[in-house]
């Protein structure tokens, strides 16, 4: 033990002074627990768009009725079905509900009154939230029909399950995870492009070069790019072929829209490597941001039950975005202009962080 207590304080010492090490040993536990203890696991205030062709006090007692379940929150009244349904497709709504025109003369005669309950299956714990409440919804009814002697039940809701019926795991996980296997490769590929030319002590020989900060960006930007994109083409091979996940939508339109998500993730790993001066601090970095990617961006915590500041810091998160356009497709067969919002979204986040990135690199080799 000669020695001991030297190398001890050796070690503590170089400890306290990677403030980047500490930083990731605390604060990433605490933002853990933080997280979990704030979020409520139940999926609450579900987007719900209503087709009422009955426009009577009794259906607008019932909308009332599954708002005031917690579980749904009635945003849009629409005034068609084909409207309705574009609602779902779209990822405006992941509840729909159509009130037939004779709902209120069957309430009248005591006859039973069908309403039409469309669940968007694309996201599990939604789905099975979104299909507790319209049962409660029915069971409250039946029970108030039967305190008041009635021969049967006046509401009767038909809950559809759309575009996985069957609940199969893999169709409802794999087009989710394509974005959270893209956040964790895409970034750290790119977290290191400056770091290394700085370990290398080739960073002053780009200093001294005619060659403009965004273009130094953009071309360490495509290489990454080019590999990203290969790896998003296996992930989707796997995902068809082995996995047999089917893609209802244009495959097409998803290998156009994802360049702008794979740029905005590469330009968040070159924004994290120009402020990084190791290889070790970048890493770190980079899991820092892809944390909250995996936890915030609706993949795991429906988005509808997150807090509000959490919320607001998920709509940054290009993950958010991207997990909307990649459900869409695959699972909701959507178009481009079903599409349209969490691609502009993307297109904005991508442009910002790649100036970000551009400026963090000037500041650099100044």
């Amino acid at each position: 033990m000669n020695g001991f207590g030297a190398m001890l304080r050796k070690e503590l010492t170089q400890m306290l002074r990677d403030r980047g090490t500490l930083f990731f040993a605390i604060a990433v536990p605490v933002f853990e627990l933080i997280l979990f203890g704030v979020i409520d696991m139940n999926a609450k205030n579900i987007p719900t768009a209503v087709f009422d062709q009955s426009r009577t006090q009794e259906s607008r007692r019932l909308i009332e009725q599954f708002g005031n379940t917690s579980y749904l929150s009635v945003k849009t009244l629409v005034a068609s079905r084909a409207e309705l349904q574009h609602q779902i497709v779209a990822g405006h709504a992941q509840v729909a509900i159509e009130i037939p025109p004779d709902y209120a003369r069957n309430i009248a005669s005591k006859r039973t009154a069908d309403v039409l309950i469309m669940i968007d299956g694309s996201d599990s714990s939604v789905a099975t939230q979104a299909l507790s409440a319209a049962n409660g919804v029915v069971l409250s009814n039946s029970i108030n029909a039967l305190m008041e002697k009635t021969a049967q039940p006046l509401v009767e809701a038909h809950p559809v399950m759309m575009f996985n019926p069957d609940m199969r795991s893999a169709n409802l996980l794999i087009p989710g995870l394509i974005s959270i296997l893209l956040t964790f490769s895409g970034t750290i590929l790119s977290a290191f492009a400056i770091v290394k030319e700085r370990e290398r002590g080739t960073l002053e020989q780009l200093m001294v070069t005619p060659v403009s900060p965004l273009a130094v960006v953009t071309g360490k930007l495509l290489p990454y790019l080019g590999l990203a994109y290969l790896q998003l083409l296996l992930i989707l091979f796997l995902m068809r072929f082995l996995f047999s996940v089917p893609i209802h939508g244009s495959l097409t339109l998803l290998l156009l829209l994802s360049p702008v998500y794979l740029l905005a993730l590469l330009s968040v790993g070159l924004l994290v490597s120009s402020r990084a001066n190791s290889q070790m601090e970048a890493m770190q970095r980079a899991m820092g941001i892809m944390l909250p990617s995996v936890l915030l961006s609706g993949y795991i915590f429906p988005i509808a039950s997150l807090p509000l500041p959490l919320r607001v810091v998920s709509y940054v998160l290009p993950a958010t975005h991207f997990i909307k356009i990649a459900r869409g497709i695959v699972i909701r067969g959507a178009t481009f202009f079903d599409l349209w919002e969490p691609v502009a979204a993307l297109l904005v986040i991508s442009a910002l962080l790649i100036a970000a990135s551009a400026r963090a690199f000037q500041k650099t080799v100044t």
